[in-house]
């Protein structure tokens, strides 16, 4: 169960992130904090991951068909379009999978930047994942530059927007939050494993959780696994009934 990051190469690593049954459906969240709860610092949650950290984060993403990422997260991070290394796009070819994962940006408006880079020059066809009751004319030009599913009313049925994704092929999921969208697929039971990487820093006071919105129902997780790596303690866990 414990092991150190650095005596694991390339293929054990992502041998040791394999989904429980990776034809099957399965929600996988990843987030990294403080060693005191902290999901960013001075609204950065880069400040928080380094190179031990981001190894497992490339993993994943590797391993996912779409990834989930909410609109207020893409604009913090400053994410770019979703393109793998050669060498990870070689992995995802001898796996069948196609060379890229699809991004998948949440905004219950639909109240994105439509000409930023993650849409204009994404290797796949982005998706939005938005209600159905955003205005129109968002929807439309959302449609411009990506496949729009609008599902629930004052919020994203998530339940409804997994079975979507889903019926597209979409089985493996990876969310990399921001915290309200792991609220509410926690509030919603969807979530099937939590990938942590606690850093070895406190942040204070101030700083928010990795998960935010109305409060939930306690749910049970299985430790499955702990590496170590400078200080990192990277924990992945999963529900207790995998199938």
């Amino acid at each position: 169960m414990y092991r150190e990051l650095d005596a694991l190469d390339f293929p054990a690593l992502t041998d040791l992130y394999a989904p429980p049954v990776t034809a099957a459906p399965w929600l996988r969240v990843n987030f990294v904090s403080s060693a005191d709860g902290a999901v960013e610092v001075d609204g950065d949650s880069q400040a928080l991951s380094g190179p031990d950290d981001m190894r497992v984060f490339k993993i994943l993403r590797m391993r996912c068909d779409v990834l989930l990422v909410g609109a207020g997260t893409v604009r913090t991070d400053g994410y770019r379009p979703l393109r793998l290394s050669a060498d990870r796009v070689a992995w995802r070819r001898d796996h069948g999978l196609c060379d890229h994962p699809v991004m998948a940006v949440v905004s219950r408006g639909a109240d994105l930047k439509l000409d930023a880079p993650l849409f204009t020059d994404a290797p796949v066809r982005p998706l939005v994942v938005t209600g159905a009751d955003a205005p129109p004319e968002r929807l439309a030009a959302a449609a411009e530059v990506a496949d729009v599913i609008s599902t629930g009313t004052g919020g994203v049925d998530f339940a409804d927007a997994l079975r979507l994704l889903r019926s597209r092929g979409l089985a493996q999921v990876l969310c990399e939050g921001g915290p309200h969208v792991f609220g509410e697929i926690t509030a919603a039971g969807l979530v099937d494993e939590l990938c942590l990487t606690l850093s070895p820093k406190l942040a204070g006071a101030g700083s928010g959780r990795i998960t935010a919105g109305p409060p939930s129902s306690l749910r049970s997780m299985r430790l499955a696994h702990v590496l170590h790596a400078n200080g990192n303690l990277l924990l992945r866990y999963v529900r207790p009934d995998p199938g």
